[in-house]
């Protein structure tokens, strides 16, 4: 399978060039919505699971839109600058690039969250039904300050604010990750929880039981904050933060299948 890398120059606070891939749909398929792939932190678009559904699509004939945020994967930007904000505003601009009718939104840990921020500014721009539905995998929702900022020793909430940054060690990285005061500071602007969370459209949650990331009673908190969807959440109970193994994997295509187009 052959899909194009395309750049989409973004000249805001950061000027930097986002990489995407766009897949069109087959014609008999062309007024289903289209999928979009939300990556998590420090993920991107040519993952397991993002190649998995990339492949899932073509197959369908469906059309899926993946990119990587600044400071991710082909596009440019440092990472260590970037916030939540600039993720969120990569996100806007490949949408209002494609611009696509319908769309089902696909998210892994952080692209949960980004999920959520970008349905909720669709909805303010009175666009809310363009989002046909949601599938999200293990939602970091508020990770900057519930699951990362709230578990950190107070030596090392110090550190960060004295100095700017702090390397966190990665299971998934060779290298330690380095977390800024800046994401911590930009992430408390977006932060969800606290009140009424909308996903504008029915949305299930995959969640492991077994993630050491985002544990399983984030994913049920979040659950309680969704009184305006229909939300369906399923947890699985041997499932790890990632859920690429390949039953994982076949779970995840049984799920957006099974939602409405």
């Amino acid at each position: 399978m052959e899909n194009k890398v395309e750049y989409l120059r973004i000249s805001g606070t950061e000027p930097r060039d986002i990489a995407y891939i766009w897949q069109e749909a087959r014609p008999a398929q062309a007024q289903v919505a289209s999928l979009v792939w939300l990556p998590g932190f420090k993920s991107d678009m040519v993952s397991t699971k993002a190649t998995a559904l990339a492949q899932w699509a073509q197959a369908q004939g469906r059309a899926l839109l993946r990119f990587d945020y600044s400071g991710h994967g082909q596009s440019t930007g440092d990472f260590a600058k970037a916030t939540i904000s600039q993720w969120v505003e990569d996100t806007l601009a490949i949408l209002d690039h494609v611009k696509l009718a319908r769309m089902t939104l696909v998210g892994s840990s952080m692209g949960g969250w980004l999920a959520l921020l970008v349905a909720r500014e669709l909805a303010q721009r009175g666009k809310a039904d363009q989002i046909a539905a949601m599938v999200l995998i293990a939602p970091a929702v508020d990770f900057t300050q519930k699951l990362i900022w709230e578990r950190l020793p107070p030596q090392v909430q110090q550190q960060i604010i004295d100095e700017g940054e702090w390397r966190r060690p990665s299971a998934y990285a060779n290298e330690a990750m380095p977390i800024t005061r800046q994401l911590f500071e930009d992430g408390r602007k977006h932060l969800l929880f606290g009140g009424e969370i909308r996903s504008y459209a029915p949305l299930h949650i995959l969640q492991g039981m077994q993630d050491p990331d985002v544990p399983f009673s984030h994913a049920l908190e979040l659950v309680e904050h969704m009184a305006g969807d229909e939300v369906l959440l399923t947890l699985i109970k041997s499932g790890d933060h990632r859920l690429s193994t390949p039953h994982d994997i076949e779970r995840l295509m049984a799920t957006i299948s099974a939602m409405p187009k």
